[in-house]
């Protein structure tokens, strides 16, 4: 999936309702994020990392269109 122009720059998109985080670059199915947007409840991280999205509390998007969930 190509990365939105309000994303251009940032890999990880979290959702402040669910507290999961995308992995923009590894997304197949780009409704998730295009659902974000209008909804305007996303989140990005400085830096730009999971383990910063971790540390805010957020967990890995566990499904189809981004990476496994990671425990560690």
């Amino acid at each position: 999936m190509e990365r939105p122009g309000k994303f251009e720059h940032v890999r990880w998109v979290g959702d402040k309702r669910t507290l999961i985080v995308y992995d923009v670059d590894n997304m197949t199915d780009s409704s998730i994020i295009d659902e974000l947007l209008e909804a305007k409840t996303y989140a990005s991280f400085g830096p730009d990392t999971l383990a910063e999205a971790r540390n805010r509390g957020y967990q890995p998007f566990n499904g189809t269109g981004s990476d496994r969930r990671r425990d560690g």
